[in-house]
């Protein structure tokens, strides 16, 4: 398919990109305001509990014998790029169905449905890139890593994060209030996740019979890919059963999402 513009003809990931070069043009205005979620929050959780309560943990078992700052950093990263990712596929993506209505004005043109979520996804995955940099460069330089595995662990955030992004804008695509059941979902599923998925602690510690909402959390997943990739201990099978329950939920997330991106736009 293609899509014309600036009397151009352009092809559909050209269409795509389009998007996030609106996006683009709207951030290097603006970037400042988003400081603290582009690598700022994790950095904080990192010195809260890394380096000031981390100074009272004792290195052991739990930790694999490492420094709780070396345990809790990699997983940090992950969370931080999950928090992003829910936060700009919920109400920046109603606001493009309900109050700015720009997704209606773009698919005006011959850009499709599709290809505006697809702008959706990259721009996502590229602020996940961008703000995983921030905190591996920034956390590097308190001596949280232990390897060069840490470039590894940004594109597992960025993984994770949009694996949580694509299921979340199919969700905001079937909303027509004001967005309440966002607030639920950050309460109900996004903290929760965050303190039970392994991220400050081992999910050994939360008793087996509630081990499985740890199991089936998505960021449970990336924070097991990112320590094996920096911290060591993961063998392949698991590393790969892991990598395909993140792939998974985002190919049926972006399908989701398709399908109803095309029938609340397409009139």
């Amino acid at each position: 398919m293609t899509v014309v513009s600036s009397g151009r003809v352009v092809g559909s990931w050209r269409a795509a990109w389009l998007r996030v070069e609106g996006h683009w043009a709207w951030y290097r205005r603006y970037w400042t305001s988003n400081l603290y979620s582009s690598g700022l929050q994790p950095l904080m959780y990192l010195l809260a509990m890394g380096i000031g309560f981390g100074s009272q943990v004792e290195p052991g078992p739990a930790t694999g014998g490492l420094s709780y700052v070396h345990y809790v950093a990699p997983a940090l990263l992950v969370a931080g790029a999950v928090q992003y990712a829910v936060g700009e596929s919920t109400f920046p993506v109603l606001s493009g169905f309900k109050w700015q209505k720009d997704f209606i004005a773009v698919t005006a043109t011959p850009v499709t449905p599709g290809q505006v979520l697809g702008g959706q996804l990259i721009w996502v995955s590229m602020r996940l890139l961008l703000s995983g940099v921030v905190y591996a460069l920034i956390a590097w330089a308190f001596g949280a890593w232990l390897n060069a595995g840490a470039a590894l662990v940004v594109l597992v955030g960025a993984l994770t994060g949009v694996a949580c992004a694509a299921p979340l804008m199919a969700i905001a695509a079937t909303t027509y209030d004001e967005g309440t059941r966002f607030t639920s979902i950050f309460r109900f599923i996004v903290m929760p996740m965050l303190l039970f998925a392994g991220t400050f602690f081992p999910i050994e510690q939360i008793p087996v019979a509630i081990r499985w909402l740890a199991w089936v959390s998505p960021l449970w997943h990336g924070n097991e890919l990112a320590r094996g990739v920096t911290l060591g201990g993961l063998d392949l099978v698991p590393a790969l059963g892991h990598l395909a329950f993140l792939l998974a939920l985002f190919a049926a997330g972006g399908l989701v999402a398709r399908h109803y991106f095309y029938r609340r736009l397409v009139v």
